[in-house]
């Protein structure tokens, strides 16, 4: 994007101020919303998240001067982490239990499919003469935020959460419409009844522990420390170590700096540094659907564990091909080819563990009670690891490509 570069010449400090007000923005977002979800609920704070992204995203389209990008990515960071709480943290609240797994796993279908659509849409405009080149994929963000908008219209709200306020009747009728039932029906079916009475059951456990008023500023410190009770440290440990891991397993240092690695083995020219980097997240994206649809026959465990398995030893093959042929890859283009089918072999993988059930555990595991704040401070997890791995990335990319990967296989 020539006119990008031109328009604002930037360095090293600038590119990583802009990746770093992105990733705080969204980690502040993430722990805000597990206040504003219980005291303003689900379907209105996903509304509010929308604006505030929209808002961002319209900032950075519309840029007159760096500050103004800067400041447009530190807002739309405060959506983005918030819908990354608060989409899961929905989602498992409205989902059925026997099909809860593949219905979450969906979420990480739909930031695979961004993510895809958001590289190749900058392949397809890099050329555009003028600011179009990069002010198109910034104005095409804006589209799934303002649909969002409009569907939270049309969102039905969280049952657990009006049962968990005492608006019984209304979780009734919230329960009946997400499960295909007429009002009707709502007051004659035994199903209905029975998972009604579990939630409220649920409800009345949490009103006898915690004892106090839900939106005194007591209850949500006591909600907060409450993470870290006995009872309670096992299952945010999860939320927090399965996204740690998750980060580390190395696929957000192939989706930033895959155009480096790339050329670290071997291959030359913009344009299949691009499209091999491209590839990357198209195999992401295919390795989720099987994840979608087995993710509740199979269990988690098993699929962490064998993802984990093909994940370590697609790194450290990648990384032999790397350290032994690195300063010469001219000569040795099959090794070259077959460091780029290890690395897609792990990207397969990881869409099929790591990527789906990263993010269906930490809405699993937490009681309503502490739910959401149980999940926020598990995105948040998501978000300052991120922030660390872009932040040391590019350094350890300069001293040793093998180092990196050897590194991250050490982690999965």
């Amino acid at each position: 994007m020539k006119d990008f570069t031109t328009r604002w010449p930037i360095g090293a400090w600038e590119k990583g101020l802009m990746t770093a007000v992105l990733e705080l923005g969204a980690l502040f977002g993430a722990l805000i919303c597990g206040i504003l979800a219980d005291r303003f609920s689900r379907r209105n704070s996903i509304f509010v998240a929308c604006v505030v992204f929209c808002i961002g995203s319209g900032l950075q389209c519309g840029a007159r001067s760096l500050s103004d990008l800067v400041l447009g990515r530190a807002i739309g960071g405060l959506g983005v982490g918030a819908l990354s709480m608060l989409s899961p943290l929905y989602m498992a609240e409205i989902s059925p239990p026997e099909v809860r797994g593949s219905l979450m796993a969906l979420e990480q279908f739909a930031i695979v499919l961004g993510v895809v659509l958001g590289f190749w849409t900058g392949f397809l405009t890099r050329s555009i003469e003028g600011s179009a080149s990069w002010r198109i994929p910034l104005a095409i963000q804006l589209g799934p935020g303002i649909l969002l908008s409009i569907g939270c219209l049309f969102l039905p709200p969280s049952p657990r959460l009006l049962v968990l306020h005492g608006r019984h009747e209304e979780g009734l009728q919230s329960l009946a419409r997400l499960r295909l039932r007429t009002p009707a029906e709502a007051e004659t079916d035994p199903l209905l009844k029975v998972e009604l009475l579990e939630m409220r059951v649920e409800t009345a456990l949490i009103q006898q522990t915690i004892g106090i008023d839900k939106h005194s500023v007591r209850s949500e410190a006591t909600a907060w420390a409450r993470l870290f009770d006995r009872k309670y440290i096992d299952r945010t440990l999860i939320g927090i170590l399965m996204m740690f891991f998750q980060q580390w397993s190395g696929i957000n240092a192939l989706l930033y700096y895959g155009p480096t690695l790339v050329k670290s083995i071997g291959l030359r020219g913009d344009t299949v540094t691009l499209m091999v980097s491209g590839g990357i997240g198209i195999i992401q994206f295919i390795a989720v659907l099987p994840a979608i649809i087995y993710i509740d026959r199979l269990g988690r465990k098993p699929l962490l564990r064998g993802g984990s398995a093909i994940m370590a030893s697609s790194h450290v093959i990648t990384a032999l091909l790397v350290s032994q042929f690195e300063d010469d890859w001219g000569a040795h283009s099959t090794a070259a080819w077959l460091a780029v089918a290890s690395l897609y072999t792990f990207t397969a993988a990881y869409g099929i563990s790591y990527g789906p059930i990263g993010w269906v555990l930490p809405s699993e595991v937490f009681p309503l009670s502490v739910r959401s704040k149980g999940v926020s401070l598990s995105t948040a997890s998501v978000w300052v690891n991120n922030f660390l791995i872009g932040l040391v990335t590019p350094a350890l990319m300069e001293i040793s490509a093998s180092f990196v990967l050897l590194l991250i296989s050490s982690k999965t």
